[in-house]
């Protein structure tokens, strides 16, 4: 039996559903939980509308704790999140002004003298 890594991807059956994930038996005997975060992109109201006990499902490995055996799995990290097509931004020409306010000392400082004698 071939030790798991982190990033594998293998097939399992589903075991149990409950409110914060899903227990998966994996091929290879050795079983996982997929926290409900990692179900789905986006919001997840109730897992037992979309997976059901002996269900097949393929996961990711994305954590395993050496110590305890504990696998962490997700269903999410296999899908492709597709973004909605943006406009490109340009950049707008019309506030750009000739000077942006600021002097150097030394332009400044005649003003300066005549402010302060005054």
């Amino acid at each position: 039996m071939k030790e798991l890594v982190i990033g594998d991807i293998m097939e399992g059956t589903v075991t149990g559903v409950q409110a914060y994930g899903l227990f998966v038996l994996l091929d290879n005997g050795q079983q996982g939980l997929v926290h409900i975060s990692e179900c789905a992109h986006g919001f997840v109201s109730n897992l037992t509308e979309q997976y059901k006990v002996k269900e097949r499902v393929k996961v990711q490995v994305v954590d395993l704790d050496p110590y305890t055996k504990k696998l962490s799995l997700s269903i999410r990290s296999l899908e492709h999140l597709n973004y909605p097509n943006k406009p490109k931004r340009w950049r707008s020409r019309r506030h750009q002004h000739e000077g942006n306010g600021f002097l150097a000392i030394a332009e400044a400082m005649p003003r300066f003298i005549d402010e302060a004698n005054d």
